[in-house]
């Protein structure tokens, strides 16, 4: 992850055993003594979709990131099983993360990276969120997904 500018804001979206890198890099940036964590100064958005509370990973971890940090981490989830969309079905990830589409959108114009780690699955649903709103925005989503990429603020690991 980037670290040339310590006010980068990063959007990391995961499902399931994805979380792992993400826990790597919020203990690195907030838990660990290091040149990073000392120089951080923008926020780590953390969305998270599993599809249960009891399924939730490391979620004490995030918790006390979060209580620590509350201007520089921050913490949603996508439970599947037990939180409704907007529309009254399940609430997946990209349900999660277009609740906040407007925020999301500003964030990455000014130059936030967004992740995305977990199963391949959930890029389409991703993807089809994201191109709505940006169409609803009057973006034309795949000029606006090719900025992201020149910039190098769109990263996918996705299995």
């Amino acid at each position: 992850m980037p670290e040339e500018d310590p006010t980068t804001d990063y959007i990391m979206v995961a499902t399931g055993t994805g979380i792992a890198p993400y826990r790597g890099f919020v203990r690195r940036l907030f838990v660990e003594d290091t040149p990073a964590a000392s120089a951080y100064k923008g926020q780590a958005w953390l969305f998270l979709g599993v599809a249960n509370s009891d399924a939730l990973l490391y979620d004490d971890e995030w918790q006390e990131a979060k209580e620590k940090y509350p201007d520089n981490f921050r913490l949603d989830y996508a439970l599947s099983r037990e939180q409704e969309n907007k529309s009254g079905g399940k609430m997946y990830i990209q349900d999660k993360v277009e609740e906040y589409a407007d925020e999301v959108f500003t964030k990455l114009n000014n130059g936030a990276h967004i992740y995305f780690c977990g199963l391949k699955g959930m890029m389409p649903g991703i993807q089809g969120m994201l191109k709505g709103v940006a169409e609803s925005k009057g973006l034309d989503y795949d000029e606006w997904l090719k900025g992201l990429k020149k910039s190098k603020q769109w990263h996918v690991e996705v299995y």
